[in-house]
């Protein structure tokens, strides 16, 4: 299992002369996200209806990215090709971090640790099921949620520059954080494989 800082040091090596198309996905995915959001009275609704979806798009992405094939950012779409599952697995993460913060603030991260790679399970898979996603986002995370927490913290700095530089910033470093969760996502997959602890036919 690779370092973080060996996992963000290998993203950055992966983007290395190739920031163009990673950059415009992200892009593009935030300013149609935005243009939803924006509509008069339905706005909102609407955003929640194919965030999922995006969002499970630019997974995508960057998984054909890391893996060497050369993707179109027409990728982000295709989240949208088995709506059911991408929206479904969007509002029951949402759904149960929520229903755990009401609790407290702690079991609520410690949940969402838990399920933030089911995202990812179902990139990789769009076929897999929701239950199934998140059962096996438990079982990878299970003793990696501090470092994933740590992970995602060590992005702090970087985003406080972005805000910095009026938001531009934000067009490398999104790309950056989505690049480095896909190793991560990799490595536990791999990890899990390795110790008997999921199947390859779970992903």
């Amino acid at each position: 299992m690779l370092e973080n800082n060996e996992l963000r040091r290998k993203a950055r090596k992966q983007l290395q002369g190739n920031w163009g198309k990673p950059i415009l996905a992200c892009f593009l995915t935030f300013v149609i996200l935005a243009i939803i959001a924006a509509i008069p009275v339905a706005g909102h609704l609407a955003q929640l209806l194919v965030a999922g979806p995006f969002m499970i798009g630019l997974i995508m992405y960057f998984l054909r990215f890391q893996r060497g094939q050369a993707p179109t950012v027409e990728v982000i779409f295709e989240g949208f090709t088995n709506y059911i599952e991408t929206l479904g697995i969007y509002w029951w993460v949402g759904l149960w971090v929520m229903l755990w913060s009401l609790l407290l603030v702690i079991p609520g991260i410690i949940k969402s640790l838990s399920y933030s790679m089911a995202y990812y399970v179902v990139a990789d898979n769009p076929t897999v099921g929701i239950r199934n996603a998140l059962n096996t986002s438990k079982k990878i995370t299970y003793g990696y949620k501090v470092k994933i927490f740590l992970l995602n913290l060590s992005f702090i700095g970087w985003g406080i520059l972005s805000v910095l530089s009026l938001g531009i910033g934000f067009l490398w470093l999104i790309p950056y954080m989505q690049l480095t969760s896909v190793n991560l996502y990799l490595e536990l997959k791999d990890a899990s494989i390795a110790n008997g602890i999921c199947t390859s036919q779970e992903f």
